[in-house]
């Protein structure tokens, strides 16, 4: 199946799993994907994550979603960065999301990594996406 934008294919597929409040949810697996899913496990959005390879077909990751109260901790999951339109920004340009609540997700030449490590690096990038 070819996309266009598989990191937002990612990232619809965990917004529509958590309004059905489903346990785990299934993407292709791809670098991209599994680093972004890598920081949203070390800042906390979601339990974790596996890589289930089969036989003859391509790997899937599987995401293990969480909850607090019945509600999911992720509250907002946005595309910043889009095909069409890249957005960069220079590390002292870093918009905060929801007044340092929530976290950017930033593709940098030292890997995808959140702001907040971006600031300490003190290294620009694309910025992929908003979770608050």
């Amino acid at each position: 199946m070819l996309l266009n934008d598989p990191l937002g294919d990612l990232l619809t597929r965990i917004r529509n799993a958590q309004m059905r409040k489903k346990a785990k949810v299934s993407s292709p697996s791809s670098k991209l994907r599994v680093n972004v899913l890598n920081v949203l496990q070390d800042e906390g959005y979601i339990r974790g994550f596996t890589i289930v390879e089969a036989d003859g077909e391509p790997p899937v990751v599987e995401v293990e979603l969480k909850y607090y109260d019945g509600q999911p901790v992720i509250q907002e999951l946005k595309r910043v960065s889009k095909p069409g339109r890249r957005v960069y920004s220079a590390v002292k340009d870093f918009p905060l999301v929801r007044n340092g609540l929530g976290i950017s997700i930033v593709s940098t030449p030292k890997g995808v990594m959140s702001d907040e490590k971006a600031r300490t690096e003190n290294v620009g990038g694309e910025i992929l996406c908003r979770v608050y």
